[in-house]
């Protein structure tokens, strides 16, 4: 059977090649099922079958911010953190690791950084103490005033996936949905 004998677009075999390069370019799940005319799930499916990683771009950079944020999944009492490092000379997430608001997701991070070869000049970082300890070697500057960055893309963040924090809003009920 040819893909042009097919009535639904969802098994036509580029589909999926189209649909993760709407995503990449910023579409919503929506928009896609309407212009695409496939279903949400199998645009969903797509999405989690993904197997994007984030690169860094270079493996120097100036000045590091790193910070958390928190999301749930289902409800309130299962959240998850996302921990990442961004560089805002060039709005770019450099690295991120999921886990608990602790030292260990701290640490990850640092090794994360460490695996993908990444040096830096300093680190930017709020008065957790999970951050002074696990960049404990690195020279860092501390406190709100040096994370206007990352805490200005983390208020995007919970504007553009709505249920990055309210209930009200949106949120996921499952964990795949959040971090594929």
């Amino acid at each position: 059977m040819h893909d042009s004998e097919l009535k639904y677009k969802g098994c036509q075999s580029f589909i999926e090649d189209k649909i993760r390069l709407m995503l990449v370019r910023g579409c919503s799940i929506a928009d896609i099922v309407a212009i695409e005319k496939v279903s949400k799930y199998k645009v969903l499916s797509v999405l989690v079958q993904s197997e994007y990683q984030i690169k860094p771009k270079k493996r120097y950079y100036r000045r590091l911010q790193v910070d958390e944020f928190w999301t749930y999944v289902g409800c309130k009492r299962n959240k998850v953190w996302l921990v990442y490092a961004y560089d805002p000379d060039t709005n770019e997430i450099v690295t991120f690791v999921w886990g608990k608001r602790n030292l260990t997701t701290a640490k990850q991070l640092r090794a994360k950084l460490e695996e993908l070869s990444v040096d830096f000049g300093y680190v930017c970082c709020d008065n957790w103490d999970s951050f002074l300890t696990a960049f404990d070697f690195d020279f860092k500057k501390v406190g709100k005033y040096y994370t206007v960055d990352i805490e200005g893309n983390n208020n995007l963040f919970r504007h553009r996936m709505r249920r990055a924090f309210r209930k009200t809003c949106c949120f996921s009920k499952k964990l795949i949905r959040v971090c594929p």
